[in-house]
């Protein structure tokens, strides 16, 4: 399948493996290479922009979430009761900005060779290749990495931006028709 990838989508990879090294995840994850896609220049980027989603702002956002592993699920702790960005704050305002990341980044491995895809990802490089087969292109390019990405609501990434407001339909259809993205 990574024949088929255009020199962006490849070079989106890569870059989520740079996203995964700088947050200290010891996986990628959707997350990551949408950070990759918003961070480079191409089709996704400019449909996520122009879905009007501020893409500096979902990215230090997704970044954040890397950063917290999942090791914190504000969902679960809520139902307990827990409102983790209470506890997020007053952990900042005791021990400093980002005590409560950077205890749980302290814990996962950092990984100087191969870091591994999670199923979430490997399912959206898999959604990607049948994108580009369903739009009848022989490469895959980022358009495509987000189309398979998006494809599937469920993984991380998609509920992220879903979280963030952005119009995942719109997303698509920007994607899909890049000059209405400009």
């Amino acid at each position: 399948m990574f024949e088929r990838f255009s020199k962006e989508a490849r070079a989106a990879v890569v870059k989520a493996q740079e996203v995964a090294r700088d947050e200290h995840s010891g996986v990628i994850d959707s997350r990551h290479v949408l950070v990759a896609l918003i961070e480079t220049p191409g089709p996704a980027v400019a449909a996520v922009a122009g879905s009007g989603l501020d893409t500096t702002e979902a990215v230090r956002t997704l970044r954040r979430d890397i950063r917290a592993g999942d090791a914190l699920d504000a969902d679960a702790l809520a139902a307990l009761g827990i409102d983790l960005d209470a506890v997020r704050d007053r952990t900042d305002a005791v021990f400093g900005e980002g005590a409560l990341d950077r205890a749980g980044a302290a814990r996962r491995r950092r990984s100087p060779g191969h870091i591994p895809f999670t199923p979430d990802a490997k399912k959206g490089l898999e959604l990607a290749l049948r994108e580009a087969i369903r739009l009848r292109s022989s490469t895959i390019d980022g358009g495509h990495l987000l189309l398979g990405i998006l494809r599937d609501t469920r993984n991380p990434a998609a509920r992220a931006l879903s979280d963030a407001g952005a119009d995942l339909g719109r997303i698509r259809h920007l994607v899909e028709n890049p000059a209405e993205a400009a």
